[in-house]
């Protein structure tokens, strides 16, 4: 692809950009997580992409908005690493699967199902969605240092909202109800929308990315009939975004 001096979906240029990223999906949430950084200036907002850039214990620190879903999650880390990011933390919402996930927790993920398309685009179906061992340790550390409850394990990720929450109205039920049946038996914790493709994208360009959610329900829990509240307060997962890259921060320069 050409060249431009402005990177096509982001409008941004390297000089506006950040080593290190905070990518929620939100464009909404985006300018209350910059304000946690230091002298944040909007840089550009485009379709779904809203960048800020700040710095966070003297570090460049940028936050960009990736949308809904993995294609349009892979354009802002392509680009974004274009300008010179190299290290990501996905902080966002997920659905509860496994019962002991509640409302308002929040799960680490230590990796993804690849139930999407994008990440087929970078890596035959073989190769696993794992984050980098470095960022999801900081990303505990921080959900420890926060006293938070949090959870630790394997996320599901899809391409259809409405087939997980819906599935009984889609042609190809059948797949989607057996499938998320191995998911329960598998103790999948989780299902979101980006991660494997964060993930895998990330280990094809050789960047660091890990990822933390903040749990808004969790429907296996509604179906057994066991107390929980809708929670959609996402502050406390985008703390834990925060924590964690000052501490990968630290270690970056004690390296």
């Amino acid at each position: 692809m050409q060249q431009l001096e402005k990177q096509f979906h982001l409008n941004c240029t390297a000089d506006d950009v950040g080593r290190y990223c905070i990518v929620p999906g939100d464009p909404g949430r985006v300018e209350s997580i910059a304000a946690l950084l230091d002298e944040a200036k909007p840089i550009a907002w485009n379709r779904e992409f809203n960048l800020w850039t700040g710095t966070l214990d003297g570090a460049r620190v940028s936050v960009c908005s990736t949308g809904i879903g993995g294609p349009s999650a892979a354009i802002a880390m392509e680009e974004l690493h274009r300008c010179g990011a190299d290290t990501f933390i996905r902080t966002g919402t997920c659905g509860g699967i496994d019962l002991d996930v509640r409302s308002g927790d929040i799960v680490v993920a230590t990796g993804a199902i690849r139930y999407e398309h994008t990440s087929r685009e970078y890596a035959p179906i073989e190769f696993p969605a794992v984050p980098d061992f470095g960022v999801t340790t900081c990303l505990v550390e921080a959900c420890e240092y926060l006293k938070l409850r949090h959870h630790t394990g394997i996320v599901q990720c899809k391409d259809s909202f409405y087939g997980q929450h819906s599935p009984a109205a889609s042609p190809v039920s059948y797949e989607l109800l057996n499938l998320w049946e191995s998911w329960k038996r598998l103790g999948v914790k989780a299902s979101e929308m980006e991660s494997a493709a964060l993930f895998v994208v990330a280990a094809a360009l050789g960047c660091r990315c890990g990822s933390c959610f903040h749990v808004i329900w969790n429907q296996e829990r509604e179906a057994a009939g066991l107390d929980q509240e809708m929670s959609e307060d996402t502050s406390a997962a985008v703390k834990v975004a925060v924590e964690a890259l000052r501490r990968l921060i630290a270690k970056d320069r004690a390296q």
